[in-house]
Parts: C-alpha cells; sequence; structure tokens
C-alpha cells in the first residue's frame, strides 16, 4: 500500500501530463475530455478552457474553468456538462496514475459539483466549478497527525535560534 506521500506525488505527476498540447508517448496528443481537443487547433478558434486540482486532506478537489458563449449556458443543462468534463478529468487523472506508478487511485466523488458563471460580456461568460473526491488509501488522522508534528518541531527549532533578534553565536557587540 502506498503512503500519503507517494499518493499525492503520483497525482502530481500525472497532473504533469495535462498540459494543452500535451503528447504522449507515441507522439498522440494526448485526451482528457476538455472542449479545447475538439476541433483543428490552426483554423478552428480556441476555447479556453482548463482544469486544476488541489489537497484538502484526504480529498482532492477537481476545479475546472471555462470561458463559454451565453446562449450555451441558458440553452442546455451546464451543470450536467461541467460535472461530466469533471468526471472525464479523474478518469484522465485515475489513468495516468495508473501508467506512472503501476498502483490504481481511488477517487470517490463527494458531494454535488459547485458551478459559478459569471459574465464578461453580453456574449461570453466564465464558468468555474469544483467538485470534492476521496483519495482512497488515505486516512484523514494520518494527515493531520503527520503534519502537526512536523509543524512544531520546525517552529521549536526557529525560536531557540535567536533572542533579540540575534542568533546565539554571534559575538558582536553593539
Amino acid at each position: 500500500m502506498a503512503t500519503t506521500y507517494e499518493i499525492v506525488r503520483g497525482i502530481s505527476q500525472a497532473m504533469t501530463r495535462a498540459y494543452d498540447g500535451a503528447h504522449d508517448e507515441n507522439g498522440e496528443p494526448v485526451k482528457i475530455g476538455l472542449k479545447r481537443e475538439e476541433g483543428n487547433p490552426l483554423i478552428d478558434k480556441r476555447v479556453m478552457d482548463g482544469f486544476g486540482v488541489k489537497f484538502h486532506g484526504n480529498r482532492l478537489m477537481i476545479t475546472y474553468h471555462a470561458e463559454i458563449m451565453l446562449k450555451d449556458i441558458y440553452g442546455s443543462d451546464i451543470e450536467g456538462e461541467i460535472d461530466q468534463m469533471i468526471t472525464d478529468v479523474a478518469s484522465f487523472l485515475k489513468k495516468e496514475y495508473k501508467k506512472i506508478t503501476g498502483e490504481t487511485l481511488s477517487l470517490t466523488p463527494e458531494g454535488e459539483v459547485k458551478v459559478l458563471a459569471q459574465n464578461t460580456s453580453r456574449v461570453r461568460s466564465f464558468v468555474t466549478a469544483d467538485k470534492m473526491f476521496k483519495i482512497g488509501g488515505i486516512d484523514a488522522e494520518e494527515v493531520n497527525a503527520a503534519s502537526s508534528d512536523r509543524l512544531e518541531d520546525n517552529f521549536r527549532k526557529f525560536l531557540e535560534l535567536g533572542g533579540e533578534g540575534r542568533a546565539p553565536n554571534d559575538k558582536r557587540k553593539d
């Protein structure tokens, strides 16, 4: 079983293969499931969308952002489409994690997708969304206990370094 550090490092390495224009080992473009992958990038209008991840203890938050037309917000089920995008991103992360580490990654969805749409003009809108996933193999108590001990030792060492703004080994006189 992998440690928390190994799981986080594997997800981080999987994220390095997710940039726009990335190619796999065979020279083929990486398919994540985003709208920017559709069409020909040389002659079609570029679609601005992307994703990121954040770690919250034993949970992973996948964030998605896109610039879309206002008619797309009112003309379709925008929450369902964005939820599907985030699901595609989660499956991409699982697949890349498996390639990198040789182990499987368990991401269990927690709650609904949260979508925020803001208009930037009468035609375009900017959409941000996030969804939480529980990472399998990471215990919440393990994450909290390990981080608090390490911070206390570093803080204690910092306090031992000086007094009145100087290091204890400083022999300089005023």
